[in-house]
């Protein structure tokens, strides 16, 4: 008899049997988008329907993903909502930047993630998350993951990326990244609406604060770097200096700069630590899943000193957090619009017309995947993962705009649980109640109170 019990089934929004309002339905996207989506958004290949600023393509058919994020890319542009929402966020960062700006910023950041480099990156994370970890000796009170893994993730960025030298405190840099995603991480309902760009924003306008506070953050940790490259002391050959001297008439502007690195410490972290609070409470909710990534990680660390190998080395860690990545995808939509108008097989794609990938949507489609609903680490272990298709799994996206950071984030996320799970168990309470809402990112609504043991 099969002693193995039901898989965990995490939570998320039931489905919707009918369409809200025009009135419901700004209201559940300003609130949380992922209540949104109904029925036909888990089962059809794509859904084509007329939206509040014009006509809305929900793309889930992996075939119509590939046509959109890479067959016909050149056709596709970032959507008019989703820039008005980030762009007075990061301007012209990577994540926003179009056309020849983001060209100019993708070719001066590729070589630091470049394998060699990201490799070259796993003893600053192991030092990081064991220096982190040590915090939680003797702790007898629930703490936060979902707040920690923001602090670590932060911590472990300004370590690698910027040698340390990022201006400002921690503490009030993870409170301004929260107080961001409340304000301007929300979409405004003048957006979806189409409003004039002159109208103020309310989100916006609560946001400014933060903004600054980040922008001033840039500034500072911009004169600290140069002050030292002047001095001609020992330059880290890190991500800040690689962008500060990439700027001249042929390479990138101060603004650009700027706006990158605000993108890398605003962003860059962020997404990780969501999925990182995700897997240790999936994991504490399925412990039979967890005592299997528990006893990889332990055969592995006592064989392997290297952390650089070890994300090839516990595959079974890596499918934790890999079908965690399916579940709670921290970027749970791509958004694009057409220059102009397009087909796919029997579906017509407008200009203009707001097309969206839905990874939220898609890892949990009926047609893809068995019990889509489930936790199950098993569909990512190495005999399985040919069954799954490329536009199928979009945690970090697709096509020229794909992450340039997911091989980093992937070696990042096995070092931490490595070091976290070989020392620790973290246990759910009576509080953890986690409710999965999209600002910007996949976030737990109401945190993740956790109680920490030693193993």
């Amino acid at each position: 008899m099969d002693s193995k019990p039901a898989p965990f089934v995490p939570p998320a929004p039931t489905p919707r049997n009918s369409p809200p309002s025009t009135l419901e339905m700004i209201r559940i996207v300003y609130r949380n988008p992922l209540e949104l989506w109904g029925e036909p958004s888990y089962n059809e290949p794509w859904i084509s329907v007329n939206g509040v600023g014009g006509r809305l393509i929900i793309a889930n058919d992996p075939g119509l993903i590939r046509h959109v994020l890479v067959d016909n890319a050149k056709n596709y542009k970032m959507a008019t909502v989703r820039q008005l929402l980030l762009r007075p966020i990061l301007r012209d960062g990577l994540l926003t930047a179009e056309g020849d700006v983001w060209k100019r910023s993708r070719k001066a950041m590729a070589p630091v993630f470049t394998p060699r480099h990201i490799f070259g990156f796993a003893q600053a994370m192991l030092k990081r998350t064991q220096a982190f970890a040590d915090k939680y000796e003797g702790v007898a009170a629930p703490v936060d993951l979902a707040h920690d893994m923001t602090l670590l993730t932060y911590d472990i960025l300004a370590e690698t990326l910027f040698s340390g030298e990022i201006a400002g405190g921690q503490d009030e840099f993870a409170n301004q990244i929260e107080h961001l995603f409340e304000t301007m991480g929300r979409v405004d309902p003048l957006d979806l609406l189409r409003a004039p760009a002159w109208l103020p924003r309310l989100t916006r306008l609560r946001g400014r604060k933060t903004m600054a506070f980040f922008r001033k953050v840039v500034t500072d940790t911009v004169a600290m770097r140069e002050q030292r490259m002047r001095s001609a002391r020992d330059v880290p050959e890190d991500f800040l200096t690689l962008l500060l001297r990439a700027e001249g008439p042929d390479g990138l502007t101060r603004a650009e700069i700027e706006d990158n690195i605000i993108t890398f410490i605003g962003a860059g972290h962020e997404t990780t630590a969501r999925a990182l609070g995700w897997t240790l409470y999936c994991l504490a909710e399925a412990p039979w899943e967890r005592a299997i990534v528990e006893a990889e990680i332990d055969m592995v660390m006592a064989r392997e000193p290297d952390p650089a190998k070890w994300l090839d080395a516990m595959p079974l860690t890596r499918a934790a957090f890999e079908e965690t990545l399916r579940l709670y995808p921290p970027a749970p939509s791509i958004n694009r619009e057409p220059i102009e108008t397009d087909t796919y097989k029997s579906l017509t794609l407008p200009k203009h017309a707001a097309v969206l990938v839905m990874p939220w949507t898609v890892h949990r489609h009926r047609k893809l995947w068995d019990q889509p609903n489930a936790f199950l680490p098993e569909r990512f272990h190495p005999q399985n993962r040919d069954k799954i298709d490329r536009f199928q799994y979009l945690p970090f996206g697709a096509g020229p705009r794909v992450c340039i950071g997911s091989s980093f984030a992937m070696q990042e996320a096995v070092i931490a649980l490595a070091v976290l799970l070989s020392r620790f168990r973290f246990d759910v309470t009576a509080e953890t109640k986690p409710w999965p809402v999209q600002k910007l990112t996949t976030q737990p609504q109401g945190g993740l109170p956790m109680v920490v043991s030693p193993r």
